[in-house]
């Protein structure tokens, strides 16, 4: 009785628990078929993205990655300035809970270029401020640590340079504002900051590998001369293209001082000198158009020194004998270049000059641009010193454009930073005859095959060029102890396709070049040591059966020698 009793008990218990069991098994279905609904409807979407809205949601990614101001890269992609978002350290002097001395102490611990009066006078003073316009991760951590709720690192756009000094003066800088301010960011300003072009970056006609190459070979000479500046420039002679440019001193154009503030000159495209020697196949060239040099044996009196206008035009070595053309180039002599330009006369030399921009700045986007010494009062005197590089002055730019002239046929064609597409070269202007042309690639290789530029030759890359020391001057006269010295070459002269241009200013004798600090014994032995290492960068490779011929040529040259 008591076990029946029991029984509907126990199937009332069993009833109830049944019951919890359905309801829970309905919740988790519902659960299981909201998840399922929710999921079919995430990918659906995701496939309707795919299929319909794919280009479109591709501009949008894309467009978020457009820099603030547009990078700038070599001829081959190589970034050189691009712009990052970088941190600050931002000081609310107000909100700082902690003593200000002490955490002054601590700043400058982070921070030991600045002195901790500095940082005490930010935190004690009554405006938010700067602590740091712009520290490094590890500084901001370091500061972070400190825990003062006053100190914020906000993200900010920031120029960097990747490089750093290495095209200093080709880029140039921009301000705290992120202006261009030099060089190519401030030629470029509207390119680089215009929303609608700065996703792409704009490319150079510099290449990277070659400038480093330039830039290390000058610094070498600076050091090993004791020079108090080195300049130098790569053109491509058949484009107008500058491979290269570089000017010491430099500075960095990431932080910028007070010391790198006075090396923005640009010795390239700013500073004007007397170049001399290296004038002197222009004037010949000049006489080869004109017509009043016909046949370069014909022998001018070079034994004694040329006395004008109460002025002597002496030769630094002298020959004492009568001397051809190409004797005269060899061994540079003024006298004889001097004659010569007196014969081509002032109207053909001044046309001949005005054609290659020597009366105007250089022609070159960057605005740091030097405007040459004209002659004021031009006689007869000034026709015949200018025809050796006295009496006018340049920059190198000027005349590696003028060399380019000289050994591409006789085309001239303005400089430019800006890469070029092959199709694209300019047409330029003729200059001089290509005839005039071929003869000088002839007589610039015998320069430094046989005369003053021998130090220059670098077996296989077929290198010609011609030296130049000039005096600087002073007031009432030149300094004779202070030299611009110059090498200005061309390579390969069987078939040139770049100029190279590198002036040493003031630099010393040493050891090294006989206690000599004329360009044949400072200048010409860069270019011997920086073409083998551009070379075959530029795809130009050593070859030692192959050179220009000067076979018809070499048996006027009676006698070689020193010279400058």
């Amino acid at each position: 009785m008591t076990a029946i009793a029991a029984m509907p008990h126990r199937m009332r218990l069993g009833e109830y628990g049944g019951g919890v069991g359905t309801s829970t098994y309905q919740r988790l279905m519902i659960l299981v078929v909201i998840f399922t609904a929710a999921v079919a409807l995430i990918v659906l979407r995701l496939a309707s993205f795919a299929m319909f809205e794919d280009q479109k949601s591709f501009r949008t990614v894309s467009a978020s990655y457009v820099p603030e101001r547009g990078d700038i890269v070599d001829r081959n992609g190589v970034p050189l300035a691009r712009t990052i978002a970088a941190y600050a350290i931002w000081l609310k002097p107000d909100e700082i809970r902690g003593d200000k001395r002490q955490l002054a102490a601590a700043l400058q611990a982070i921070f030991p270029d600045e002195p901790t009066g500095e940082f005490y006078a930010k935190l004690t003073g009554d405006k938010p401020t700067y602590l740091r316009r712009r520290a490094l991760p590890r500084e901001v951590s370091e500061v972070h640590a400190l825990g003062e709720i006053g100190i914020e690192f906000p993200r900010e756009p920031e120029r960097l340079y990747p490089e750093y000094e290495l095209a200093a003066h080709v880029l140039g800088f921009t301000d705290l504002g992120g202006v261009g301010r030099m060089g190519m960011e401030r030629v470029l300003e509207h390119r680089l900051t215009d929303p609608t072009l700065r996703a792409e970056p704009v490319a150079l006609s510099i290449d990277s590998r070659v400038q480093g190459a330039l830039r290390n070979e000058l610094s070498h000479a600076m050091a090993s001369t004791h020079a108090i500046g080195a300049s130098g420039v790569i053109l491509d002679v058949n484009t107008g293209e500058i491979v290269a440019l570089s000017s010491l001193p430099s500075f960095n154009p990431n932080k910028l001082d007070a010391a790198g503030m006075k090396n923005e000159a640009n010795g390239v495209t700013q500073s004007v000198f007397e170049l001399g020697s290296t004038f002197k196949p222009i004037t010949v060239a000049a006489a080869l158009d004109a017509g009043t040099v016909r046949d370069l044996s014909r022998r001018y009196d070079a034994t004694a020194p040329l006395h004008i206008a109460g002025f002597k035009i002496h030769d630094d070595h002298p020959m004492g004998r009568w001397i051809n053309v190409p004797e005269a180039l060899v061994n540079s002599s003024n006298i004889v270049t001097a004659r010569i330009a007196d014969d081509l006369g002032r109207k053909r030399m001044e046309t001949t000059l005005r054609s290659l921009g020597f009366d105007r700045r250089p022609e070159i986007e960057l605005a740091e641009k030097g405007l040459p010494i004209w002659p004021s009062d031009w006689g007869r005197l000034t026709t015949m010193t200018i025809g050796y590089g006295h009496g006018i002055a340049v920059t190198p730019l000027h005349l590696a454009s003028a060399y380019a002239a000289l050994v591409n046929g006789g085309i001239f064609r303005k400089s430019t930073l800006l890469k070029i597409d092959p199709d694209k070269a300019p047409e330029g202007r003729r200059v001089f005859s290509a005839a005039t042309s071929a003869r000088m690639r002839q007589l610039l290789r015998m320069i430094v095959l046989d005369g003053t530029g021998r130090n220059a030759d670098a077996e296989g890359y077929r290198i010609g060029g011609k030296t130049g020391s000039a005096e600087k001057p002073r007031a009432g006269g030149y300094a004779h102890n202070a030299l611009i010295s110059t090498f200005a070459a061309a390579f390969p002269m069987d078939n040139p396709r770049y100029v190279v241009v590198v002036s040493l200013d003031e630099p010393q004798g040493t050891a090294a070049t006989s206690f000599q600090r004329t360009a044949g014994w400072v200048a010409a032995p860069v270019v011997k040591k920086l073409v083998p290492r551009i070379g075959p960068m530029l795809g130009v490779l050593p070859d030692t059966r192959r050179d220009v011929d000067v076979s018809e040529l070499m048996p006027l040259l009676w006698r070689s020698g020193g010279g400058h």
